[in-house]
């Protein structure tokens, strides 16, 4: 039961998403624990996952520490006589199997999706953006080159409006672009989908015309901000113009046709490119923002629902926005914690902002990758606690943190003989 006396859901409810026999189970078919006689994957898991919660700056020190205390110990059962050091840590993470990270990643994203995630509605808007994180210390030992002597990693995130569903980490440089990147992280998405007819939405990082019409040939709906101005060609008009959509004016809503460049090399092996018409057909709708008078153009091949519906689900994606926010600052997520090569991506400005996510712990992609899944998992917890509790991202974290806290209290004033029932009233 939650210490708190209005919450629907308690911390011991969470962690009961994530049942030791999954953990054994997993510790079995991942083969995580092959070589290793200390620092298990179970172990690892429940170091990471208090020390997300706990550390304000995470770090491999703070995770010694953490490992060490007795507090600790006590809440998950530990040897008390085991200690460790920040190298062993860096050391564990460098060559841990990730697979065992992802797999627990998905069994709770499946588990709170079939729970909370609204089904309401025909179809589910899912965000897809990427983020940025640099190592400044220039220890990052594969990366994208920014040619500023700093290498960085790119997180590319689905995101179903509560919970990150998908993500995919990119350290080669070929990815800097997003219309490289975004349709990979999508096409892996569909891949696990199974159930759900889905729209993704996409800001403008992609613009990509042939990317737009493989969509469309495999399926995939989609809504994308197009550059203003961009060159098509009508074919009929769909909705009357000057519609007033409340917050909103239509200004058009039309299926067009795109171009795209097709690269051309001359004779002395120059390439340039030629503009081409593509075929197929896409939605373009123009309204402006009746506050700030903002112009925005959408592309998207949905031809069945409505102008305004189609401005809502554009909205939807600013819930992106507010998840990486969250995951930097609360849950640190913009630090490399790792020195090795098995990494995946350290999350958004959402995780940098309420996660404290804004370093890399690890420096190599496995590392990075272990890193970021049990972000995931910390940033799952808190997002269903905050959702179903109706408080916000910090209260979220912060009385997450002092249940967990009381937990071990508990424990140990157990051990020592005594009733936790005096100290903790129901």
């Amino acid at each position: 039961m939650s210490m708190f006396k209005n919450h629907k859901i308690g911390v011991n409810q969470l962690l009961s998403f994530i049942p030791e026999a999954l953990l054994a189970h997993l510790s079995t078919t991942t083969k995580v624990d092959y070589y290793s006689k200390v620092l298990q994957g179970q172990k690892i898991f429940y170091l990471l996952l208090y020390g997300i919660l706990e550390n304000e700056k995470l770090s491999q020190r703070s995770l010694e520490d953490t490992f060490n205390d007795p507090v600790f110990k006590t809440l998950f059962e530990l040897n008390p006589s085991e200690s460790v050091r920040h190298s062993s840590i860096s050391e564990r993470l460098s060559k841990i199997e990730v697979g065992y990270f992802q797999q627990i990643y998905e069994h709770i994203y499946e588990q709170f999706s079939n729970l909370y995630v609204s089904s309401q509605q025909s179809y589910r808007v899912m965000s897809v953006d990427s983020s940025m994180v640099s190592e400044a210390a220039g220890k990052l030992l594969e990366g994208l080159d920014n040619k500023s002597g700093k290498k960085s990693v790119k997180y590319s995130f689905v995101f179903d409006g509560l919970l990150p569903c998908s993500v995919e980490l990119f350290t080669k440089n070929t990815y800097q672009s997003e219309d490289i990147a975004l349709p990979e992280v999508i096409k892996a998405h569909i891949k696990q989908e199974t159930h759900h007819q889905n729209i993704y939405v996409i800001d403008r990082g992609l613009q990509s015309t042939r990317t737009l019409q493989e969509f469309s040939r495999e399926s995939v709906c989609f809504v994308c901000r197009a550059k203003e101005n961009r060159k098509y060609v009508e074919l009929e008009s769909i909705s009357a113009e000057k519609q007033d959509m409340g917050e909103n004016f239509l200004l058009k809503d039309a299926k067009v046709q795109l171009y795209t460049g097709i690269p051309i090399r001359n004779k002395r092996g120059n390439i340039h490119y030629q503009e081409e018409l593509v075929t197929t057909p896409f939605r373009l709708i123009i309204f402006e923002t009746k506050i700030n008078k903002k112009t925005i153009w959408l592309i998207t091949n949905n031809f069945e629902l409505s102008p305004l519906q189609i401005t809502q689900i554009y909205r939807q994606r600013w819930n992106i926005e507010v998840f990486f926010r969250f995951i930097k600052q609360e849950l640190n997520f913009s630090h490399l914690i790792a020195l090795n090569k098995n990494g995946i991506e350290v999350f958004f400005r959402f995780i940098k902002q309420e996660l404290n996510f804004s370093h890399l712990i690890a420096l190599n992609k496995n590392g990075i990758e272990v890193m970021l899944y049990m972000t995931l998992i910390v940033a799952m917890l808190l997002l269903i606690y905050k959702e179903v509790n109706h408080i916000g991202y910090k209260t979220a974290k912060r009385r997450m943190a002092m249940e967990i806290r009381n937990l071990a209290i508990a424990l140990i004033v157990m051990q020592c003989g005594g009733d936790p029932n005096k100290l903790f009233k129901t």
